[in-house]
């Protein structure tokens, strides 16, 4: 696992928007995944990978050559007035579809949290995602919420 430099950040971007097609394709409208989406997140790429500390906290995986998944990683935040009950936060974990299962994204984990104590918030309709976190030793732990800013997907809280 590497970490990214700024002239990745359009291929941030489209693997972000690829895997949210990927995930949420059936949870989220169309303009989740079209052109100006890619656009918009290439700009929040471009604006992370040069904030002080913004590529530590970023690991990403490429596969022959290709940049294939991200996880990016901090210290924990409130969340829509969820107190942090953990000090460091998963904040992303995406790989594309292709290579679910290859041990990408649990590579991409274990550099990121090298076992620690954390928390994250997984859409509450992502079964795969949850397994996957239930595998690395998460939990939920009862709190739920409704993320507006994602049109209403009900996402719940994991802890270990």
């Amino acid at each position: 696992m590497l970490a990214p430099h700024l002239d990745d950040a359009a291929d941030l971007a489209a693997v972000l928007v690829q895997t949210w097609r990927e995930a949420y394709g059936g949870l989220l409208p169309e303009h989740f995944y079209d052109d100006a989406a890619r656009v918009r997140r290439q700009a929040m790429w471009s604006q992370r990978l040069t904030e002080p500390g913004g590529v530590e906290r970023i690991r990403i995986a490429r596969d022959a050559g290709r940049l294939v998944g991200f996880a990016v990683r901090g210290d924990a935040v409130d969340h829509q007035g969820h107190p942090p009950v953990r000090e460091e936060q998963l904040f992303a974990l995406y790989v594309l579809a292709r290579l679910h299962g290859t041990g990408v994204g649990q590579s991409l984990i274990d550099e990121c949290l090298r076992g620690r104590p954390a928390q994250l918030w997984v859409a509450k309709e992502n079964g795969r995602a949850r397994r996957f976190y239930e595998k690395n030793g998460f939990e939920e732990d009862g709190t739920e919420q409704i993320d507006e800013d994602l049109d209403g997907l009900v996402e719940i809280r994991m802890v270990r």
